[in-house]
């Protein structure tokens, strides 16, 4: 057994120490922002600096929800970037364990051709990208109109290509398909085939095989890849510029962004109770997967 002096023992402790205090200070570093953004959303006399606030008050927060659109930009957010995190957790998860279980030549070069999608700047894609939904919405109108009449654009605002709910959850769907088609496929090259083996032995069917076995040990992986296609999808906002021009549309980042310009005086409590209700459902977000994306990234499942 190694005996270790006393100059080892405070070395360590000192070493310890200075990266003890070199983290703590990153940390708060990092902290500072968020808790200027909590601060002031909740002054009464928000200011640009960090400070204790001397009159505490909801006002900002009830002014986002009454005098403007927070309600609705809120709404729109959740159900499009909702849409598009279940949209990609479906797929993925079924792409993934139809490239896992599959042995064809294809399957490397796909997997790299597909990441080109991620590669590719969104600002490369924008202009082909509105085009062929300009098309498909043509085409849809043309549909459409003769059928529902006045009742058409109604409609069109839920299943439009552009300008509707439906494009932008597909567009901000496919966006993040390529890295979740990634996780899924590595977790379950990590799922041991035995499980889906002994419940073929035990007679369960194809159906019974997906429900019972697949999707429980599918959960971590299935998380994870849902909270980064939500924490991306959540955080753009050249699409939703892009493809949305209607107010009853508009996502928080828009309505963040149309608060940011439409007064002459930047109104901090305002902008910054705007900021958190923005920041909130990301930290939800994370909050309720980081027990799977622990379990995901530490080595998969056990059993």
């Amino acid at each position: 057994m190694a005996v270790v002096s006393p100059s080892e023992t405070a070395n360590k402790g000192r070493s310890d120490l200075i990266a003890y205090a070199t983290l703590s200070l990153i940390s708060i570093f990092c902290a500072i922002p968020f808790f200027w953004v909590l601060l002031a959303s909740l002054d009464g006399n928000a200011q640009l600096f960090l400070h204790w606030p001397e009159q505490w008050t909801f006002a900002n927060y009830i002014r986002v929800f009454t005098k403007e659109d927070g309600a609705k930009w809120l709404f729109n957010s959740l159900f499009v970037v909702g849409g598009a995190t279940l949209l990609v957790m479906v797929l993925s998860g079924l792409g993934g364990y139809a490239l896992s279980r599959t042995r064809a030549w294809w399957k490397l070069p796909f997997l790299y051709a597909i990441l080109l999608i991620r590669v590719l700047p969104p600002t490369a894609l924008v202009v082909p990208l509105y085009k062929f939904l300009l098309t498909l919405n043509n085409a849809e109108a043309a549909v459409l109109r003769p059928i529902f009449g006045s009742y058409a654009r109604d409609i069109m605002r839920w299943t439009g290509f552009i300008d509707g709910y439906l494009g932008l959850i597909l567009v901000l769907a496919t966006m993040q398909l390529p890295l979740a088609l990634w996780i899924m496929k590595t977790f379950f090259d990590g799922l041991p085939r035995d499980y889906e083996e002994a419940a073929l032995m035990d007679g369960a069917t194809l159906i019974q095989r997906i429900r019972r076995v697949l999707i429980p040990l599918a959960l971590p992986g299935l998380a994870a890849a849902g909270l980064f296609a939500f924490m991306s999808a959540w955080g753009d906002f050249l699409l939703p510029l892009i493809l949305l021009s209607s107010p009853e549309l508009q996502t928080l980042p828009l309505g963040l962004f149309r608060a940011f310009l439409r007064i002459n005086e930047i109104d901090y409590g305002l902008l910054t109770a705007l900021a958190f209700i923005y920041l909130l459902p990301a930290v939800v977000a994370f909050g309720f997967a980081r027990r799977f994306l622990v379990q995901t990234f530490s080595g998969g499942v056990k059993g």
